[in-house]
């Protein structure tokens, strides 16, 4: 782990200050980029490179899994943890929840911009023939997919908290991916189950992320109607009210799709499709690379743990900390699930991975490339017990006979 530059204790706090507080706002770059793509595409037609300008459309993508990976290297670590004495001032200090309150009318409003250029005949004011060409539209789709996924992070933070207003942003924010029921699972599923063989959200030793994928989504949807149809239950009411928040999390889903139907027609339906999933995957590689292997043993009871630092893996490269609003400092969010991002820290006793989460997102594409940066990492965290590993259980066999004896 990275030396934390965490003042001793009595530091005075007018001693010491956020290196970040306006770092925070690059975290609007994912919401305006496509903002950003039209000014290149109009300066590139402009210098008559032409042939070159439709790569922004796939801006999106470039910064997830080049630009991102790079400036992690390039920077590294944070190496700045909070004080004890400025926990409290730092938390209620506004100006951090406005830095996610701010990503939403921007994110709406790349949306809308999306769908006009999807279908859009005549473009000439960017200094293109006619309307995009379908490579150009996916590109496009998947820029704002990368939106949205990041955009489930944001709606993270603030679906986490308790104030009423933050919780109805959190379902606006999750409309674009219609992923509305993340609000529920993740709090009341998630939480409850880390780093459990129940939970579908905690990828399990020798699980490829293209297996993982399809189970932490349908369980994930399959554990958050269940949570809410127990809720509805002890209310009283029938399981199918509004009151219900996956449904009411989905109706704001089918409301956004069906007003940008009526006001772009159909044809624009392919490419909110194809963004909306690529979105939540997005998510869903990251809780893949979240608890990769960990496993919460169980007390004298048979009743599991309570979830430590040592149940998540850790990341603490600044780039992506700004942009994932401290996600990659996992083990406190997990131990403080309503602190604010800003005042998350670097725990000691998490396992820390080899990068920053952009860069492990690509990894976990590749399961032979993923099991060779990861599968002795986890070992090496559990001391070298394999029985200790949360285990995929079609593999359970044949991990156990080759690590069983020759692991410790």
């Amino acid at each position: 782990m990275a030396t934390q530059t965490t003042p001793q204790p009595g530091t005075p706090v007018d001693e010491w200050h956020d290196k970040k507080r306006y770092l925070w706002l690059m975290g609007l770059i994912p919401p305006t980029a496509v903002f950003l793509a039209l000014g290149l595409i109009w300066g590139f037609n402009q210098l008559g490179w032409n042939a070159v300008s439709p790569v922004w459309w796939w801006i999106g993508p470039i910064l997830v899994y080049g630009l991102l990976p790079v400036l992690d290297l390039f920077f590294g670590p944070d190496g700045q943890n909070p004080p004890d004495e400025v926990m409290e001032q730092l938390e209620n200090d506004k100006y951090y929840r406005y830095c996610t309150y701010i990503y939403i009318p921007f994110q709406l409003a790349s949306l809308v911009i999306a769908c006009y250029l999807w279908t859009a005949d005549n473009l000439s004011w960017l200094g293109i023939d006619g309307g995009l060409g379908l490579v150009s539209k996916i590109g496009l789709a998947l820029s704002i997919g990368v939106m949205g996924g990041v955009g489930i992070n944001t709606a993270h933070e603030m679906g986490h908290k308790k104030d009423s207003l933050e919780r109805w942003l959190s379902k606006v924010t999750l409309a674009q991916t219609f992923y509305g029921h993340f609000y529920i699972e993740h709090n009341r599923g998630h939480h409850v189950r880390v780093a459990t063989p129940e939970d579908p959200a905690s990828a399990r030793f020798g699980e490829s992320f293209w297996h993982f994928l399809p189970r932490s989504v349908w369980g994930s949807l399959k554990s958050s109607w269940h949570l809410e149809k127990a809720r509805m239950d002890r209310l009283g009411k029938s399981t199918w009210n509004i009151r219900n928040d996956v449904l009411n999390a989905w109706l704001m889903s089918i409301v956004l799709f069906g007003v940008l139907t009526a006001v772009f027609g159909p044809s624009i339906l392919p490419f909110l499709i194809l963004q909306a999933v690529y979105g939540f995957s997005l998510l869903e590689t990251v809780n893949y690379l979240e608890h990769y292997g960990l496993l919460r043993g169980k007390t004298a009871r048979g009743r599991y743990e309570r979830c430590a630092p040592a149940h998540s893996w850790n990341s603490d490269h600044i780039v992506t900390n700004i942009f994932l609003y401290h996600l990659q400092r996992h083990s406190d969010h997990h131990a403080n699930p309503t602190r604010r991002y800003q005042t998350l820290r670097s725990m000691d006793g998490a396992p820390n991975l080899p990068g920053g989460y952009a860069s492990m997102i690509s990894l976990a594409y590749f399961p032979p490339i993923w099991r060779k940066v990861m599968d002795h990492r986890v070992l090496e965290h559990y001391h070298g017990d394999i029985e200790s590993v949360n285990i995929q259980p079609s593999k359970r066999e044949k991990i156990l006979a080759r690590y069983g004896t020759s692991a410790r």
